[in-house]
């Protein structure tokens, strides 16, 4: 039986939402993206390089360097971005109810000691879409704040197979990852933790 969906400031956290044999299966089926488009490092605008590596699939990946923060067409080897994977858009279609398919997948990866700070999600055109995430590998302690940057936070662990769709008057709260829980999880054979952004660009 599924555990109950959690809401914290307007967040919709759907706990266990992927078991074992599911967790795998997404691993799987990233992979080949992987492989096409492999992790690399991206500094922040301010010329810092970040501490989570990053690739993504679809029509558009996130993108970070000197010029800002954006989205691209291709990978920085030049090749297009390989498509977002069907298991993805099924946790995507099945969580939202949306027809429309997101145009980038963000794939983060957390080694230990990676953290991403307190963000918001606003690259993209029309606020209205929700952000969906998707937790795989070693627990992250995620935690959000507000629209307006500072002020009171809560943080909540995140493990795998946990998924969070950020939506409506919550869509614009900043959030981020302070650290992860090093070793808590056996799905990625080298361990760290793996987050899934989707996300409608256009």
């Amino acid at each position: 039986m599924p555990a109950p969906t959690l809401r914290l400031r307007g967040f919709d956290i759907h706990k266990q939402y992927l078991d074992p044999a599911a967790q795998k299966a997404l691993i799987d089926a990233l992979r080949p993206v992987l492989k096409a488009a492999p992790l690399f490092s991206p500094t922040t605008r301010f010329g810092k390089q970040m501490s989570v590596r990053m690739t993504s699939a679809g029509k558009y990946g996130w993108y970070s360097d000197a010029r800002g923060y954006r989205y691209e067409s291709h990978h920085p080897n030049g090749q297009p971005w390989p498509a977002i994977p069907d298991p993805v858009l099924a946790i995507w279609h099945d969580v939202t109810g949306h027809d429309r398919t997101p145009d980038c997948c963000l794939i983060n990866y957390y080694g230990d000691g990676a953290r991403m700070g307190m963000h918001q999600d606003r690259d993209e055109a029309d606020f209205t879409w929700p952000v969906l995430s998707v937790s795989l590998g070693d627990d992250g302690l995620f935690r959000i704040g507000n629209e307006e940057r500072g002020g009171k936070t809560e943080s909540i662990w995140l493990e795998s197979g946990d998924v969070v769709l950020m939506g409506g008057a919550a869509r614009l709260i900043h959030h981020g990852v302070d650290r992860i829980r090093a070793g808590s999880s056996r799905l990625l054979p080298k361990g760290g933790r793996i987050n899934l952004t989707c996300r409608v660009v256009d």
